[in-house]
């Protein structure tokens, strides 16, 4: 009997997915195609097809600029695979690469709907520590992707810094960033191995890195800042030698932006959010 509650909740999941996946195509294609792009000015550059936010489009523009190209991406924090920074690059693109998910649950669906568009595409179910680093390297084809995509919500710079000094050179990166901390603050959470959002403090504010800490880490690192997105959850970065300075030196980003969905949420701005979560346990960058 449980098998069989389990194939039917699949077979309806998968449903709701394929059909997702054509809404977003269609999505994505007419966004794509309503824009008018300013290359100096990456919120030109946005759309949606599988992205929360404008992330298709951020990556579209940056992956065109490319001096060359692998065709790869990691991405750690994939959710159902419908709905994250990869998708449009396995199911439209045809990238090949790694997409990564603490939910097993969400890691399988992404494997049964997602990584059949593209075959060299794989979606693990992993809760991603700094000791599973080295299983994630050995686990991609290439350790410079074009595209490097990091959202879960905890340890992230903390993953990001030993996915770095292993080895990882990604061309274009994506991070999400916690606006509570505001522009300035240049901190993260302290790691911890078991950490999760909700876990970590009532009001699921405290996660994460701002945005003054990722810029200053991928900064030393020799990575150009590009932008955030409009609503105020990624931070863009690129390697320096991988773009043409005279495109680099044109772009005029977004420096900061409040989170959208949190301020719908609480209401206030991010320096009174931060107050709710002052006290908690930070590590300076």
């Amino acid at each position: 009997m449980r098998s069989v509650l389990k194939s039917i909740t699949n077979y309806l999941a998968d449903n709701r997915d394929r059909q997702r996946i054509a809404i977003a195509l269609a999505k994505g294609g007419a966004m794509r195609q309503a824009r008018q792009i300013d290359l100096t000015n990456p919120s030109t550059w946005e759309f949606s097809g599988f992205s929360q936010n404008g992330e298709d489009g951020i990556i579209e523009i940056l992956r065109r600029q490319l001096r060359s190209s692998n065709r790869c991406f990691l991405e750690i924090g994939s959710a159902n695979g419908v709905e994250n920074n990869s998708a449009w690059l396995v199911v439209a693109e045809r990238y090949e690469g790694l997409m990564i998910e603490g939910n097993s649950r969400l890691a399988a669906r992404a494997q049964r709907n997602v990584a059949i568009y593209s075959i060299g595409t794989q979606c693990r179910a992993m809760f991603v520590t700094t000791d599973s680093v080295p299983d994630i390297l050995g686990a991609i084809p290439h350790q410079d992707p074009d595209v490097f995509s990091l959202d879960i919500d905890g340890n992230d710079y903390h993953i990001a810094r030993t996915l770095m000094a292993k080895g990882l050179r990604p061309r274009i990166v994506v991070v999400e960033y916690n606006s509570v901390y505001g522009k300035e603050r240049s901190l993260s959470v302290a790691y911890r191995s078991d950490f999760s959002m909700k876990g970590g403090h009532p009001s699921e504010l405290y996660y994460g890195v701002s945005i003054a800490g990722w810029r200053r880490f991928f900064e030393d690192q020799g990575y150009h800042f590009v932008t955030v997105d409009r609503n105020g959850v990624n931070a863009f970065f690129v390697d320096k030698q991988c773009f043409d300075c005279s495109f680099l030196d044109g772009i005029r980003g977004l420096e900061f932006a409040e989170n959208r969905y949190q301020l719908r949420k609480f209401g206030m701005p991010s320096e009174q959010q931060f107050l709710l979560i002052a006290d908690q346990d930070f590590v300076s960058i």
